[in-house]
Parts: C-alpha cells; structure tokens; sequence
C-alpha cells in the first residue's frame, strides 16, 4: 500500500512534465541511419542512431518516455553542417531495462551513460542536445565540461534542469530532503550533526512546506473521483528518473 501511495504521489506531480511528450512506439524507421549497441554498465546496452553528416557531431537526447526515434525526421537537417547522433537512454525503447532502483535511473548515472557513449564512439567534444528532461546535460555540464563543446535545451527550461532556489520544485525538494534526513541518521561528529540540524530547520523543511502548500492548490482543483494514471513499466522508469533528480 505504501509503495502505491508514493507511486500516486510521483505519478500526479510528475503529470505536468509527460503531458505532450508522446512515447515513440514505431516499429519502422522514419529515416535514414544506422544502429548500433553500445554498453554502458554491466549488462546495460543503449541503442545508438547515426544519422551521418559532416562537421563536429551532434548527440540527440530524447524526452522522459520517447526514443532516439523521436528524431528521426527532425535529425536529418542537421546532417549539412554536423555528423548527428541520438541515444535511447536506458529503461525505453530498444535499449536495457535495469531494475528499477534509485542507482540505475539516478541523475548523475544517466548523465554517466551518454559520456560513455561519447567516449566509446570516440567523439571530440559533441555538442549535447537534450529535449525536456534534461538532466544529462545538467550533469555533464556540471561535472565535466571539459569533454563537451556545448548543451542545447529544447523545452527543457525545468527544474531538474536548472533548479531555482527561489521557486523550489516538490520532487527535487523532497529527494534533497530525503537524503539531508539519511545523512542526519548516520555516524557523524555532533558538529556536523548540529550543522545539518540547522540546515533543516533554516531552509530544507520551510522550502518543503511551501513545496507542498503549492501542491495541495493542485490537488484541490482536481475531482476526488479523477482516475489515476496506470502504472506501466514506462511510467516506473519515469518514477525512478524523476526520483533520481538533483539540483542542478
């Protein structure tokens, strides 16, 4: 029961963010490209698309429920002035599907995932181009700019992208809070425990409080007999990729 609770919970705040973004289900190409597998962690392989073209090269990262397929008219414009590449990230289309755990769909392990398609196609510097969810860029930008020539946000002007303290994000907040209260449980010095005690009481759980005041004016102006979505092995991917969302 509690598990289904906080998949309601995850699936009602996360509605905005899916709404539009139709999940590719295609079974037949719509371009010109080659495919290949590219492993990215034990027994986790991404499908890869190469468009061609000429010039630094491009990589296309989907929307949260979409594939690299999804740009497969859009892609080919591209070709003139750059060699275009897309990536299935993991838990979608034809690439693996791990378990669904925090570690496999954890922001920073997505972001991981495209370096290491960077790094195994031997690609200079590629200009990243994420739609909506964002986070990949994010982390690599944040992490390691020194192996990108640049992110390109396409609608993805959200908080798991660019977090905005002053406007606070319910999912962010809460995974933040959720983490500040494992560390406070752990084996640290009473300084530190003070400190995090502190940081708690003076910014995490007010920002927390205001998350969800914002939230319950959402709730309030949906009907108590409104359905809730199905839980499908693509909504829990969404889950966990939402869950694994940090600031950025």
């Amino acid at each position: 029961m509690k598990r289904r609770l906080v998949a309601t919970l995850f699936l009602t705040s996360i509605s905005s963010t899916l709404q539009g973004q139709q999940v590719s289900t295609a079974t037949t190409d719509k371009s010109q490209h080659t495919s290949q597998f590219v492993t990215v962690a034990p027994e986790v392989k991404l499908e890869v698309l190469d468009w061609g073209g000429t010039g630094r090269p491009i990589v296309l990262l989907a929307g949260l429920g979409n594939d690299a397929h999804v740009f497969d008219n859009f892609a080919p414009s591209l070709t003139t002035n750059y060699h275009v590449y897309g990536i299935t990230r993991r838990g979608f289309g034809a690439s693996s599907r791990p378990s669904v755990e925090h570690e496999n769909y954890a922001a920073d392990r997505l972001g991981d995932d495209v370096l290491a398609v960077v790094e195994a196609l031997k690609l200079k510097r590629p200009v990243l181009v994420g739609h909506s969810v964002g986070g990949e860029l994010s982390s690599i930008g944040t992490r390691y700019p020194e192996k990108i020539a640049g992110l390109v946000y396409l609608d993805a002007g959200y908080a798991y992208a660019f977090y905005d303290a002053d406007r606070g994000d319910m999912v962010i907040d809460r995974n933040s809070l959720e983490k500040e209260l494992t560390t406070l449980i752990a084996l640290l010095p009473p300084k530190e425990r003070k400190a995090q005690v502190k940081e708690l009481l003076d910014r995490s759980l007010p920002r927390f409080e205001k998350d969800l005041q914002e939230f319950q004016k959402q709730l309030a102006a949906v009907p108590d007999t409104a359905p809730v979505p199905p839980v499908t092995p693509t909504t829990t991917v969404s889950i966990a990729i939402m869950s694994g969302a940090r600031k950025y």
